[in-house]
């Protein structure tokens, strides 16, 4: 019978195409990884990877045992989980990934309040572009993804915790903008690149109205695109949660509310029928909670530097 021993020796061989490396992952010397691959192809009957002295490289059946490998081996995690879960859902280590336009700005305000919550639980933050935390999600390498809908998420679960509209961030030297007018000026608005979710939400802001074809400029941060207003290169949207986290600074810009801009929706998303199903919706309960302490504060500022 195949076991999930070797199916962590193919998976392994599939990530490095070596097998020296292959082995240090799996904690076990060479011979013994190559030894569990040969059973396992004997078992099946078939050849698995090809191996020559200069390179290693998975057969087309071996390509798509893989994938299957990789499915058996996080429900054989996901079994694991459910029970260690079943003891106390509320200890134990926890992989959260979130985008980079919302984890920056909520998750440091909510830490304090998620470790009063959970004083057992281990929370490791890691901070990716969308596709790849759902990628990560669907893998088994995180646990639950802090996104911004909407998004294509399949079959995950989710949980919407707020609505985040925009502020229009322009020159302060500039005359005051027109609210949705002035983001159809050609030439004036900037974005973030392709890649960031925050781009395409931000064109849907005024469906119809903002062609991504006229931004001039495409950052790959929050933080370059303030720069670039400030130096009165042009206008950017910037998400309520990240001013009122007070990204802008001493920054010289005027930042102008959009209050009918379509919102996008912060939520909260993990693979169906986890066993942690109750802690996440907790943890949910505690960044929403903290997003409303944000808006409080900071209710009213329309304006900076």
């Amino acid at each position: 019978m195949i076991t999930l021993r070797q199916m962590r020796y193919l998976t392994a061989v599939a990530d490095t195409l070596n097998f020296s490396r292959a082995a240090e992952i799996c904690f076990v010397t060479q011979p013994t990884l190559s030894a569990g691959i040969k059973e396992l192809e004997d078992r099946l009957g078939v050849q698995l990877i090809e191996r020559t002295r200069r390179s290693v490289m998975l057969t087309p059946l071996g390509t798509e045992l893989t994938k299957r490998a990789r499915r058996l081996l996080l429900d054989a995690a996901e079994i694991e989980a459910y029970a260690q879960a079943h003891k106390n859902p509320f200890e134990g280590d926890l992989k959260l990934g979130s985008i980079p336009t919302i984890g920056p700005f909520l998750l440091p305000r909510a830490l304090p309040a998620m470790r009063d919550a959970f004083p057992k639980l281990r929370v490791f933050l890691r901070e990716e572009m969308t596709e790849s935390l759902l990628e990560g999600l669907n893998a088994g390498r995180l646990d639950l993804v802090l996104i911004a809908l909407p998004f294509d998420i399949g079959t995950l679960e989710s949980l919407t915790l707020f609505e985040d509209g925009y502020q229009l961030a322009s020159p302060r030297d500039w005359p005051v903008p027109n609210g949705a007018e002035a983001l159809t000026q050609s030439g004036q608005l900037m974005l973030l690149e392709k890649g960031h979710c925050l781009q395409r939400h931000a064109l849907e802001a005024y469906p119809g109205r903002i062609s991504a074809a006229q931004d001039s400029f495409a950052a790959t941060s929050l933080t370059t695109l303030i720069a670039m207003v400030s130096e009165g290169l042009g206008m950017t949207l910037l998400p309520n949660l990240a001013v009122q986290a007070g990204v802008v600074g001493n920054s010289e810009m005027r930042l102008t509310p959009l209050p009918d801009a379509c919102p996008r929706r912060i939520a909260l998303a993990w693979r169906p029928g986890s066993a942690r199903g109750a802690v996440f919706r907790k943890l949910g309960e505690i960044l929403r909670a903290q997003h409303h302490k944000m808006n409080d504060s900071r209710d009213g500022q329309v304006t900076a530097g």
